[in-house]
């Protein structure tokens, strides 16, 4: 079976790195799904968006906020460059709700919002 090669760093760490099924990544211009064979491909990811890796090895969904950052997908090799990233699996929800009601009571940052948002969408709470 053809699997993908993936990526997915910021400038702190490497996040994410395997053979993987699938990418799905939310980019300013649409989300886009990845395969094995996929064409060339260069994205500005959206801000505040959640990228999902489905393991070559079977194991569960990988989910991760990003905040801007890039996209690219060239022979079968996929690239994640992230602003900032956050392994769903990693993130703290109840400090991620809490950020979420203060973006929300200060109104004045909407990236502050977006990001907390795709937090708990990565880790599998509410938007």
């Amino acid at each position: 079976m053809a699997t993908l090669r993936v990526g997915l760093v910021s400038p702190e760490r490497e996040i994410w790195s395997g053979e993987a099924r699938m990418v799905v990544a939310q980019t300013i211009e649409g989300q886009l799904g990845i395969l094995p064979g996929h064409a060339p491909v260069l994205g500005v990811l959206l801000d505040g968006s959640v990228v999902k890796i489905e393991p070559a090895d079977g194991g569960p969904t990988v989910s991760a906020m990003v905040g801007s950052g890039f996209f690219s997908v060239a022979d079968d090799e996929v690239s994640v460059l992230a602003e900032q990233a956050e392994l769903g699996a990693e993130v703290d929800v109840a400090a991620a709700r809490q950020a979420l009601q203060d973006a929300l009571a200060a109104g004045d940052d909407p990236a502050s919002e977006r990001r907390a948002r795709a937090r708990l969408r990565a880790a599998g709470g509410e938007e």
